[in-house]
């Protein structure tokens, strides 16, 4: 069986489980990093030289490893035509808001993770949290824009042009204090919660906003 080395609240592991549920693939977890360790494990390190997650494991012993590239395989094995755009041109538009998403919307995550959970209380900054957040809004301004006249990134159905920036928006409508009005973006994030696999594995693990 596929397995999938990281803890299910990992905001990259959470693009790679959401991925799986959605089409409907087994597979098995295991609880790896964070408070789980095992980062550093030799063993884990000649799966995934760089200590990081997920690491996606098959039963021949074929590995892959950055979430991005992994949502990308389990779409295109399991899900040509459908999660995967069957022709060149759809796949190079999905794959290009994969990579926009992860690029501009992922730093806020980091800083939010930063600043409210995982620093010590003296060592957070208010300021830096307003600074992420500016800097983030006209990237959501931009999907936003993109988003009204779609229901989805990349048209009429869920691809995997949505993961990366499914799991990150939801942290943003529910960590952003005071973000401005984004109608379209909005409706695009309601119609995900209407998923139940998007309930399972980014809702349900999301931290409460702070």
């Amino acid at each position: 069986m596929l397995k999938i080395w990281g803890r299910n609240d990992g905001s990259n592991v959470i693009k790679a489980l959401w991925c799986l549920n959605e089409i409907g693939v087994e597979y098995e977890r295991i609880d790896w990093g964070g408070e789980f360790g095992g980062n550093d494990d030799p063993e884990y390190r000649k799966k995934n030289p760089n200590g990081r997650l997920p690491t996606l494991e098959e039963e021949d012993g074929f590995t892959l490893w950055e979430s991005g590239a992994v949502v990308r395989y389990l779409c295109g094995r399991y899900s040509m035509g459908n999660m995967c755009p069957a022709t060149l041109r759809g796949r190079a538009d999905a794959e290009k808001w994969m990579d926009w998403s992860s690029l501009n919307l992922g730093p806020f995550n980091s800083v939010f993770l930063q600043h409210f959970w995982r620093l010590p209380e003296a060592e957070r900054s208010q300021e830096v949290v307003e600074k992420a957040i500016a800097t983030t809004i006209p990237h959501f301004d931009v999907l936003d824009a993109h988003l009204a006249d779609r229901d989805f990134i990349c048209g009429d159905r869920l691809t995997m042009a949505d993961i990366p920036a499914g799991v990150l928006t939801h942290r943003w409508i529910n960590w952003s204090p005071h973000r401005p009005s984004h109608p379209n973006l909005e409706a695009w994030h309601a119609r995900l919660l209407e998923r139940k696999a998007y309930q399972d594995c980014v809702v349900a693990v999301t931290p409460p906003g702070p």
